[in-house]
């Protein structure tokens, strides 16, 4: 029956309404509010790496210090994920993405101002925290207004623009820091989410299996229900119904019932993993290539290379993903990313040959840690998903907070670059093995 036949019925099936709607103007907004944010949040996650050369020089410090403040802001990243992706499944991802928006545009604003590392390092802190949150929920929304078809694709679409955000730290900090210095960083990175958190509040959607699920007033879901299906007639009689039952417990013990328990487990590895990698590279990579006998601009640039191989593994991945599903494609991601990580310290007297070992791993890790929040969002029902992506990405940021400051510390014990590379390779394999054992548990 047709979803436009609806009126003569007195139900209405949300899945199914999302299920038949065509991609237009609304759908096309959800992806760019959401992107944006995304975006955003690259830009202030890797902001620290692009401007860590310049702090240096400009307070006089050891470069090794700075390891904390990388950790403190990744550290602050991951409470946020374990305490506020909750809050999403149960009050809403949309005032909760609007909340992290607005709260870490006046954090951001605010770093300009610290004059010491122990302020810059609790305001990464707080920054962090407020970021937390972010990537889970807007890609659970996304994946909560797209049709099966392509509800992967639209998932890792939006998560890309985190990495189009980090990529584009790089450019925007290459031009700022010579004439403006560190500081104007910030001052665009916290101007621009002010902006859109007002847009948000105006045409960002809540999701309606969650309207449904939590029994919000029935006009609330309605009026998201028109925005997809314009011509769907509703009366004062219609029901309004999704295909899952609302989970009663606590949301982060039902990631371990009804048989989710050992998938879970195998997520947060993978995740844990590959975090270690992406934030180790995406923070110290541009301090190692200067130290390779660069230029401030040209390491900032090929730790730039990392970030666009990441876009473009993003929005190539997804395809692969639909023919040939989530584990095959990223075991052979983990596979290569092993390779060409090892490889970075032994071709970086190279030009040519470092640029293509830095794309292949961003293509592999940047690239490869959407598809993975993205099978977190496919596993898990409504009721779990932001939960699910969230405790994911927050164990996974475990690792996040381990990478920046192990590097640290490798560093300070003065590990060559080619050996710093081979121990990064490592996670990669792991994660490798890891997806092969999910391979079989499926």
């Amino acid at each position: 029956m047709s979803i436009h036949a609806s009126a003569a019925a007195s139900t209405i099936n949300v899945d199914q309404v999302v299920q038949q709607g065509k991609f237009g103007r609304f759908q096309l907004g959800l992806l760019l509010l959401c992107g944006l944010c995304l975006i955003i949040d690259g830009f202030d996650v890797q902001a620290m790496g692009y401007v860590a050369p310049a702090i240096i020089g400009d307070w006089g410090i050891d470069k090794a210090s700075l390891g904390p403040v990388f950790g403190a802001g990744l550290f602050g990243m991951l409470l946020g994920s374990l305490a506020l992706t909750p809050v999403g499944d149960r009050y809403g991802r949309r005032p909760v993405l609007i909340a992290s928006t607005l709260f870490f545009a006046v954090c951001m604003l605010v770093t300009p101002l610290v004059s010491s590392l122990d302020q810059l390092l609790a305001l990464r802190f707080v920054t962090g925290f407020g970021l937390g949150s972010i990537m889970p929920n807007a890609m659970a929304l996304v994946g909560e207004f797209s049709p099966s078809s392509s509800r992967v694709t639209r998932m890792m679409l939006v998560s890309c623009g985190f990495t189009v955000g980090a990529a584009a730290g790089g450019f925007v900090s290459a031009a700022l820091i010579p004439a403006y210095g560190w500081h104007a960083v910030f001052w665009v990175g916290g101007a621009v989410p002010l902006l859109l958190g007002v847009a948000m509040l105006i045409w960002l959607p809540e999701s309606i299996q969650f309207l449904v699920l939590r029994r919000r007033p029935p006009e609330q879901a309605v009026r998201w229900l028109k925005k997809l299906d314009p011509a769907l007639a509703v009366d004062a009689a219609t029901r309004i119904e999704v295909n899952e039952a609302k989970a009663d417990g606590m949301p982060v013990a039902e990631l371990f019932r009804q048989g989710r328990g050992g998938i879970t487990l195998l997520l947060w590895l993978i995740s844990f993993m590959n975090l270690i990698n992406l934030y180790f590279l995406s923070n110290w990579l541009p301090t190692l290539i200067r130290d390779a006998g660069y230029s401030t601009s040209m390491a900032v640039l090929i730790g730039t290379s990392l970030q666009v191989g990441g876009v473009v593994g993003t929005l190539t991945l997804g395809r692969f993903i639909n023919r040939y599903g989530f584990t095959r494609v990223l075991g052979s991601c983990f596979v290569i990313a092993c390779v060409a990580i090892a490889l970075i310290g032994k071709v970086a007297a190279v030009p040519a040959f470092l640029f293509i070992a830095v794309v292949a791993a961003g293509f592999c890790i940047v690239g490869g840690q959407p598809a993975v929040n993205a099978l977190a969002g496919t596993y898990y029902p409504t009721s779990l998903r932001s939960t699910g992506i969230g405790w994911a990405l927050g164990i996974g940021r475990i690792g996040s907070v381990l990478g920046p400051v192990i590097g640290g510390q490798l560093i300070a014990m003065q590990w060559s670059n080619a050996s710093l590379f081979v121990a990064a390779a490592v996670p990669a394999l792991i994660s490798a093995l890891t997806i092969a054992r999910l391979h079989r548990a499926q």
